[in-house]
């Protein structure tokens, strides 16, 4: 299949789940399986760009992960820091042009600054342009983006008239970037825990068994085969 291009999805986008159950199944702590699960993301996302994909998305830390023991959430965010700081070197190595979606604000400041320096630094790059959502939630997305369409309708700058789904789109975090063609779920469950809920209306979606740090090439390859195989099925390349 890596020699043939067609029917390849443009956009995928990830939920990486899996990674407590990994490390619990070889009783090792709980960070121990999002160290490794971070190690996968930059395999995944080479493999990805080998076999045509132009983006990749993936969920890395949700609104809703706030809500997880105090030392889980520490331990990630020292994780998120380390994992920036060594994304730089990653982005320049790969060509990748990186961003973050999601509200930041909540991050620390050193957080922020590391987030703005790599996107600075790999924003003219011309390889796969990867999505990461941190502090991400759709619903606080929505909220955020019906807060600044009624902030310009209020100033003027918007007609209230012309507000359709194009100008709601224009305002959400991947404003610049087509909706996934795929999303990709790991571990075995079968829900979207609040991901991408509006760029996901017309996404074929694929459920594995397969925990994140072990989900492999050889792993995407099957995702990828499914979707071509569901294109087909409904007459024709998106």
């Amino acid at each position: 299949m890596a020699d043939d291009k067609r029917g390849i999805p443009r956009h995928i986008a990830i939920i990486l789940d899996g990674n407590g159950r990994w490390a619990k199944k070889r009783l090792l702590p709980r960070n121990a399986g999002h160290a490794a699960g971070s190690k996968n993301v930059e395999k995944i996302c080479a493999a990805a760009w080998d076999m045509g994909i132009e983006y990749v998305t993936m969920y890395a830390f949700s609104t809703e992960n706030w809500a997880r023991p105090k030392d889980e959430v520490d331990a990630l965010m020292k994780l998120l820091g380390s994992y920036l700081k060594d994304c730089i070197n990653t982005s320049r190595k790969n060509n990748m042009q990186v961003r973050v979606i999601g509200d930041i604000s909540r991050l620390d400041r050193s957080l922020q600054e590391k987030i703005q320096e790599l996107e600075e630094v790999s924003a003219q790059n011309t390889g796969l342009h990867f999505q990461v959502a941190l502090n991400y939630g759709s619903r606080d997305e929505i909220t955020r983006c019906i807060r600044k369409i009624a902030q310009e309708a209020k100033d003027g700058s918007l007609d209230i008239g012309s507000i359709d789904e194009d100008v709601i789109s224009s305002h959400l975090d991947t404003y610049d970037i087509p909706d996934p063609d795929l999303m990709i779920r790991t571990s075995g469950e079968q829900r979207l825990s609040n991901y991408l809920l509006w760029q996901l209306a017309y996404s074929e979606f694929y459920f594995t068994d397969v925990l994140w740090p072990d989900f492999n090439k050889k792993e995407l390859e099957k995702a990828v085969e499914f979707y071509r195989m569901r294109d087909r099925r409904f007459g024709g390349v998106k």
